[in-house]
């Protein structure tokens, strides 16, 4: 399908409502509530109807449809519903206790969204948190090995490089490394894996027009070993890997720094210098992101043939059904997709 220009016209945006028995059906249809783009919930219905009641959200304005060409002829107000799978039972949709069938369900309303935005019928997909444990038990098809959004994506739609980035309005990161166990960190460092991370990291900066307005945003990697390997003392990755891949973007013409003992590049003098940052694995970028901005925090995953964000936080099964999870993060998820949507296709 051709994809129409977003330029003139709200953003389309296909939003999966994650784990039926976490907090994603109620932050998906409470930020679907706020939203300036056209959401269209994917997954269970009788899921998204109770969320919309624990939050206050009218009933009437969420609207089931079986496809994405029954959008024109809704309200402007209208919150569409798709459901592409068999209305769940009350035991597999019961909050805080997710069960194999509800990791099914899950995993197959990610590809329905996913596909949505493949054939180009909505021009983004967000995604609400999942749980991973539930979605590889169910044994569905495509659930082997399942670690999550982004390999799972990467899987999907056969992109070539795939990297996990956040984004908050006072702090941007991506990742040389996704979910993998921290033994296997090391290993999974490489040169073109740090310049793959540093190009997608740039490419992003420069879609949402750095803040600082420089056309070339300032990039600051990470060491991956205390003090930055101590000159070979505590590690030998910064020598032999790191150093050699940041020389080889400033060939390039990339403004790289680095690498950087992580304990001392993320307090506020430290970030002032710098536009993003590069960190070598998922926590070392992710602890400090959280406590500067856990509540605006948004997962974009680069790379993909798609535009495709998240919230910064997990399913919250303590919480699950109380009426009380924040939106902000699903909020500020949406609002970014369509940021960069508008970017790529307006």
């Amino acid at each position: 399908m051709t994809r129409r220009s977003t330029r003139g016209r709200p953003c389309t945006l296909a939003v999966s409502i994650g784990c039926p028995c976490g907090v994603g059906p109620e932050v998906a249809v409470v930020a679907a509530a706020r939203a300036r783009a056209r959401v269209v919930l994917v997954g269970d219905h009788r899921v998204v109807l109770r969320a919309a009641r624990s939050r206050g959200v009218r009933a009437s304005r969420l609207v089931r449809v079986s496809g994405m060409a029954e959008l024109a002829a809704l309200p402007a107000r209208a919150i569409a519903v798709l459901q592409p799978t068999a209305l769940l039972a009350a035991k597999d949709s019961r909050p805080g206790a997710p069960t194999p069938a509800s990791g099914a369900a899950q995993l197959a309303w990610i590809d329905v969204a996913c596909d949505l935005a493949a054939r180009g019928e909505v021009d983004a997909m967000v995604t609400g948190p999942v749980s991973k444990e539930m979605v590889v038990r169910s044994r569905a098809p495509g659930s082997r090995g399942f670690a999550g959004h982004t390999e799972h994506l990467e899987a999907r739609l056969h992109a070539r490089e795939v990297v996990m980035a956040f984004w908050t309005p006072r702090f941007t990161t991506s990742l040389v490394t996704t979910h993998l166990p921290l033994a296997s960190v090391p290993r999974a460092i490489t040169p073109a894996a740090v310049a793959r991370a540093s190009y997608w990291l740039a490419w992003l900066l420069a879609e949402l027009a750095s803040p600082k307005g420089r056309s070339a945003p300032r990039i600051a990697v990470a060491a991956l070993n205390p003090h930055a390997g101590e000159g070979g003392l505590f590690g030998r990755e910064e020598i032999e890997i790191i150093a050699p891949a940041i020389a080889a973007l400033r060939a390039e013409g990339f403004a790289v720094e680095g690498p950087m003992p992580p304990d001392t590049m993320f307090h506020a003098e430290a970030r002032a210098r710098y536009d993003a940052a590069l960190c070598m694995y998922h926590d070392q970028a992710l602890i400090p992101l959280k406590t500067l901005a856990f509540w605006d925090g948004v997962n974009v995953t680069l790379g993909l043939p798609i535009v495709r964000t998240s919230p910064d936080h997990g399913t919250a099964l303590d919480i699950a059904g109380q009426g009380k999870a924040d939106p902000r993060s699903m909020m500020a998820a949406i609002r970014l997709a369509a940021r960069i949507a508008d970017a790529r296709y307006g």
